[in-house]
């Protein structure tokens, strides 16, 4: 199960070239259940998500990942009816990042859009249960929150024109 929340970013972190960081390019067979392919750096991955609505501010997610091979993935974005999308990822280790040992154990995962979601920005941190993720207070560099926010999925990202 994933548990995680996103949100807009109000200004970026300082010297992001610090963090370890990935290209990603990813587009969707189907969004119900989600059918993703992605690139992500070196990897190929299909993934399968459902969307599980529980009483809570967080986004919980049934996810299985498949390792695929280049010849797959391609075969596959020439079957995506959608766009794409391509990002840069930067995975951001929140307590050292902040100093504060109250995000411990969190990675904020940046994504700074490119092409024709160029100045999108969004923030994504997965929570290990229900509870640290609403109790979540995020460091002063997030935005508002969009987790519930279906423009913002990356699906819905991709099918824009």
């Amino acid at each position: 199960m994933e548990i995680e929340r996103k949100y807009l970013v109000a200004h970026l972190p300082a010297d992001l070239d610090q963090y370890r960081h990935l290209e990603i390019e990813q587009a969707y067979l189907c969004t119900s259940p989600t059918l993703r392919i992605r690139r992500m750096g070196d990897s190929y991955i299909l993934t399968v998500k459902e969307r599980i609505i529980l009483n809570s501010t967080a986004i919980h997610n049934r996810e299985e990942e498949f390792t695929l091979k280049p010849e797959s993935y391609h075969r596959l974005l020439a079957k995506c009816d959608s766009g794409h999308v391509a990002k840069t990822r930067y995975y951001i280790d929140l307590c050292q990042q902040t100093g504060n040992n109250a995000y411990q154990g969190l990675t904020a995962e940046l994504d700074i859009f490119h092409g024709r979601h160029e100045g999108l920005l969004l923030v994504e941190v997965e929570f290990p249960n229900t509870e640290s993720a609403n109790t979540f207070l995020p460091p002063d560099w997030f935005g508002d929150d969009v987790s519930s926010d279906p423009c913002y999925r990356n699906s819905f990202l991709a099918s824009m024109p």
